[in-house]
């Protein structure tokens, strides 16, 4: 039973039993029957006014109650000039201003949050409470090359390629460097936050690969001008010397002076060989800022092929051409992208070595060059190193040859990929 209707039970009672009473001394005396009826005439005008002083209140909490159950915290009350009233109306009115303040900074705060989120360079993944992926931003679509409609719902560990085992091993704050293709790097770290009281958490990926690549060729080019002005130094003064021993071969026996010229073009040669080596290394820290200009790609690699078309003709490596069929025009230094380009297709030469195929594709849309090969396929362990500064799977190799193609290409910001695909075939593909 609601003090509603216990109030207004109470009051029928009361003014029943004044009625009955009333009702009795009506005939017997008449002066008290008329003191009754204005007493009860003053007790119902009493009752009236009390019972608006109780409902409205009553109203006016309620309305309160209801507004704060849907949340909403736009609607305050006028004072009504009651002293208790009002001082009820001016704490609700505080109370309901502070909560609309604190939920706009909220909501601004949130706002705020998910910008950043969306427009960070850091893939982020939120997890749910079970750790799967329930959000997951632009960038670690982009890293993870899946759309979010493949992410959302997987747990991290069952990620394809390295990313699963990788996201697998996190623990805690400790975080996990994960190399993509000899390439990207990237580091992953997960933490966690409270939500609703319970602890939630989220990987963050950071690419490392533009920092790494600055800190290594830091290292390598010092070291390479040192080792370069060492040998350069020696060497001209070596091949010096030796040039000037030539003069005294008609001193020594007819019969020795053959071995004698003989050696000294021999150790002359390797010297030659030597700066040539060195020189190698440091056309590769000397690579100049590259200088666009529209350039005609598909008369680029045609250019490239006749270069090659002997080399490839005695080892029986057959060419295809499977060009767009409008010109791919690009801006970019040619000088610089024909270098990669044939560095790229005198490796798949090497990969293939006899009765082989390159295939040379083009696309307009987006602008792309694909070189694949039919040589070996290439080891995972492999896969990872590829790009990195003096490694090399040839017996001879130097190691310069994928770096300086890297390094052209990032100079122009282009993206490549070297893989071999699901047909078989290794191709390497650049998208201008």
């Amino acid at each position: 039973m609601t003090l509603r209707v216990k109030f207004l039970l109470f009051v029928v009672i009361i003014h029943a039993v004044l009625v009955v009473l009333a009702a009795q001394v009506m005939r017997t005396n008449a002066p008290l029957f008329v003191g009754l009826e204005v007493l009860l005439l003053v007790s119902v005008g009493l009752t009236v006014q009390l019972y608006r002083g109780f409902v409205r209140p009553f109203q006016l909490i309620a309305a309160g109650t209801e507004a704060i159950r849907a949340r909403d915290f736009s609607m305050k009350f006028v004072p009504v000039g009651q002293h208790e009233m009002d001082q009820l109306i001016g704490v609700y009115n505080h109370m309901i201003e502070e909560l609309r303040k604190e939920r706009v900074t909220q909501h601004e705060k949130s706002y705020l949050l998910e910008s950043l989120i969306q427009a960070s360079p850091a893939g982020v993944l939120l997890l749910s409470f079970e750790g799967r992926i329930e959000g997951v931003n632009p960038a670690a679509e982009r890293i993870l090359a899946q759309p979010s409609g493949e992410l959302l719902g997987q747990l991290p560990a069952h990620l394809s390629g390295h990313w699963g085992p990788a996201l697998a091993a996190l623990a805690g704050q400790e975080p996990r460097v994960v190399q993509l293709s000899g390439l990207q790097t990237y580091r992953a770290s997960c933490s966690h936050f409270i939500d609703r009281g319970f602890q939630r958490q989220f990987i963050v990926l950071e690419e490392l690969t533009q920092e790494l690549i600055q800190q290594e060729k830091k290292a390598y080019e010092k070291l390479i001008r040192m080792m370069s002005h060492e040998v350069n130094n020696s060497i001209g003064a070596i091949n010096s010397l030796l040039q000037s021993f030539h003069h005294y071969a008609p001193q020594l026996r007819p019969a020795d002076q053959p071995d004698f010229r003989e050696a000294l073009d021999v150790a002359i040669n390797r010297n030659t060989h030597l700066a040539n080596f060195t020189a190698g290394f440091a056309n590769l820290v000397r690579l100049p800022p590259p200088q666009p200009q529209p350039t005609n790609v598909h008369e680029l690699l045609h250019s490239i092929e006749r270069l090659l078309h002997v080399q490839a003709g005695r080892r029986r490596i057959r060419w295809h051409w499977y060009l767009a069929p409008e010109p791919l025009l690009a801006t970019l230094d040619p000088l610089q992208l024909e270098q990669a380009v044939l560095n790229i297709c005198k490796n798949a030469l090497e990969a293939i070595g006899e009765n082989g195929n390159i295939w040379l594709r083009t696309t307009l849309s987006p602008p792309t060059i694909c070189i694949e090969n039919d040589g070996p396929r290439i080891d995972p362990e492999v896969q990872r190193r590829l790009f990195t500064p003096f490694f090399s799977t040839k017996r001879d190799g130097q190691g310069i040859g994928l770096t300086l193609i890297r390094d052209i290409l990032l100079q122009h910001n282009f993206r490549f990929q070297l893989e071999t695909q699901a047909n078989g075939r290794t191709a390497f593909t650049i998208w201008l």
